[in-house]
């Protein structure tokens, strides 16, 4: 069998990326047709990229370990009680914005964080890094985050999402890893090119899922779609930019870029599997919405990462 397919998705993962964003914002019944593959999609998306980062790469020296820790702490517990606790206060807590927002900062690193790095000028280890800890610890990270959501009727709904969460990563990203490890012909430059291209025919199809709610939402005309819109842009880039600064000014370095795009692009979506389906269903606007700042994320910040050797 010919990687070349394979090979020429890769190559062109950023247009694949785009071809799935316009399917499925223009084509609403092939979304709608999609939807059921999210969840599959996204474990698949897991399951490959712990094959193209393998057991050894995944784990951090031992002096990274409290670092990355700390981040996915701070990045997926930390701010989205704090977002969390803002929105209460204004009474936005339990409306699908403020739901959407909460959920995204408490979400993990997008799976292909370490492809968008390297289209956007940043570095890809650091992302790589806190994708794998991040993810790993996102059962853990997002407990919290679950109990005071007000989507969940009890404490016993909190535990059931984070086990149903904790499954999925456990069984597609061990299953990926296992492979790797027993197939070390997976390590090679072709097969890594052939599973990048896999990964961006994965990504065009889940997003083509993920927007199902869009083009309707477009069509209609209502406010509420540029509302939020333009709440998935300031979330996005305004995360990105502030995380990067902040993390340039601590003298960072080249990390500072890797960490500003990995705070502001996470996997959402991995959330769908482990919510009430209503919640779940309400969400798709704001996930399909926030797949368009995720997928600009390249065009839009190379300039700014690729000055991240500069002194602050």
């Amino acid at each position: 069998m010919s990687l070349q397919p394979l090979f020429w998705l890769a190559a062109r993962g950023r247009f694949v990326l785009l071809t799935g964003l316009a399917a499925g914002i223009g084509i609403p019944p092939l979304a709608r047709a999609m939807e059921p593959a999210i969840v599959p999609l996204i474990a698949t998306l897991l399951f490959l990229a712990a094959i193209r980062i393998g057991p050894k790469a995944a784990r951090p020296r031992p002096a990274e370990v409290p670092r990355y820790l700390l981040l996915a702490l701070a990045f997926q517990t930390a701010m989205p009680l704090a977002a969390l606790a803002v929105l209460a206060a204004v009474g936005w807590d339990g409306t699908t914005i403020g739901i959407g927002v909460v959920l995204m900062l408490a979400a993990g690193p997008v799976m292909g964080g370490p492809g968008l790095a390297i289209l956007a000028g940043a570095d890809p280890v650091p992302v790589l890094r806190h994708l794998v800890i991040g993810t790993a610890l996102l059962p853990v990270t997002a407990l919290p985050v679950f109990w005071f959501l007000p989507v969940f009727e009890d404490n016993a709904a909190t535990i059931v999402a984070g086990a149903k969460l904790l499954a999925i990563i456990v069984l597609a990203g061990g299953a990926g890893f296992a492979l790797r490890a027993a197939l070390p012909r997976l390590a090679s430059p072709d097969a890594i090119r052939a599973n990048d291209g896999l990964s961006a025919l994965a990504m065009g199809l889940v997003v083509i899922g993920l927007t199902s709610a869009v083009g309707p939402a477009a069509l209609s005309g209502e406010a509420m779609f540029w509302l939020v819109l333009v709440a998935t842009f300031v979330l996005n880039f305004g995360t990105q930019l502030l995380v990067f600064a902040g993390f340039r000014a601590a003298g960072a370095g080249d990390a500072a870029a890797g960490m500003g795009l990995s705070a502001g692009n996470r996997n959402m979506a991995l959330f769908l599997g482990a919510l009430p389906p209503e919640t779940a269903s309400d969400l798709l606007l704001f996930i399909g919405l926030y797949q368009v700042p995720m997928f600009l994320t390249p065009l839009v910040m190379i300039r700014l990462y690729r000055m991240r050797a500069a002194p602050p």
